[in-house]
């Protein structure tokens, strides 16, 4: 086991005590000598973890200290490098280029032994089709965000448009397409809209009357209750 990824487990069995443990029991969970452990303990207070306690006593992990990125796995990296890949090129230009500030980031603080997963990973995103989208995402995220009404002109499948004041809940990324999922106040339901057949879209002054975190919990209840009703008929 690398040093890097010993200091990571160390943490992560750390975060799993809420009370004081011995050394010696750290020493034998994580299979490494007590010596190696009061060192390890010491350098990740140097990088900034809370850690109180002292040997003959027990350690404990006080809450607030987050994890700087040189202390993932390897598995970890590849999986952050994917995922980071992957909206650079399902997303918009604005998240794209967050993805890529993101990735630098990590790359930075990461130990040399560690960056060339980023750099060489085998796990790849590979090109996809994506149809045209008149209104930038960043305008209906804002909505999302803010919880605010969100005015839209909308074509359906057919080419006929409408006009609708939506309640932007959260936006969902499929492989091609991405959908707005929002409450509809012409329909008064749950409705799903592709954001490419969005023509025109207005951030509105006016927030919507409910919280968007339980406004989503009803949407998937609806959409739990209609997928047994259809399993059921």
């Amino acid at each position: 086991m690398s040093r890097t990824t010993r200091l990571f487990v160390l943490m992560q069995t750390l975060r799993r005590y809420r009370r004081p443990v011995s050394g010696a029991c750290l020493a034998e969970e994580l299979g490494i000598s007590q010596r190696t452990l009061y060192r390890d303990i010491a350098e990740l207070k140097a990088l900034g973890a809370d850690i109180e306690g002292e040997p003959g006593i027990g350690y404990v992990l006080k809450p607030g200290f987050l994890l700087p990125p040189l202390m993932f796995s390897e598995d970890e990296i590849e999986a952050i490098a994917l995922g980071l890949s992957w909206v650079t090129r399902r997303t918009d230009d604005d998240l794209a280029a967050s993805a890529g500030e993101a990735l630098s980031k990590v790359a930075a603080v990461l130990p040399t032994e560690l960056r060339y997963r980023l750099e060489d990973s085998a796990l790849l995103v590979g090109p996809v089709a994506r149809p045209a989208q008149v209104v930038a995402l960043s305008i209906l995220h804002r909505a999302v965000r803010e919880e605010r009404k969100l005015g839209i002109a909308y074509l359906d499948a057919l080419g006929r448009s409408s006009v609708r004041t939506i309640w932007p809940l959260a936006i969902t990324f499929f492989e091609s397409v991405c959908i707005i999922v929002a409450w509809c106040e012409t329909r008064e339901s749950f409705r799903h809209f592709r954001a490419d057949r969005v023509t025109e879209a207005e951030v509105l002054e006016q927030r919507y009357p409910e919280r968007r975190q339980d406004m989503l919990k009803a949407w998937k209840k609806a959409l739990q209750e209609e997928h047994c009703e259809m399993t059921t008929s």
